[in-house]
């Protein structure tokens, strides 16, 4: 089973953590299920940026981005080239290592 090891986020995870993983769901999903509480303000329909990660590790077993998701992504704070929606990108067989970027652009949060 693989796992995902979400590196320390100020407000979500302070120490990081180390999850294991069902190949064949979201990372978006996956972080909800073990209570990291990342904002997904489009409830996962790839509408919003607020699920922006950035796979430091393993990006290369995800399957690739669509349009969509590439557009959408075009909008996210601090972009770079192994950012994807957690709630696109889903686990495959490898082990990822997964940063939750500090800012996202949901400017209607009520954490913000």
């Amino acid at each position: 089973m693989p796992q995902i090891i979400v590196l320390p986020n100020q407000e979500l995870c302070p120490d990081g953590v180390v999850i294991e993983a069902e190949s064949g769901v979201s990372i978006c999903d996956v972080l909800l299920a073990n209570d990291i509480e990342i904002e997904h303000a489009c409830e996962k329909s790839c509408a919003c940026t607020t699920c922006h990660v950035i796979v430091r590790e393993g990006f290369a077993s995800l399957e690739p981005s669509d349009e969509l998701e590439d557009d959408m992504l075009d909008k996210a704070w601090g972009l770079e080239p192994n950012s994807r929606l957690s709630c696109q990108a889903v686990v495959g067989e490898s082990d990822l290592v997964v940063e939750i970027p500090k800012y996202t652009i949901n400017l209607a949060s009520e954490k913000h």
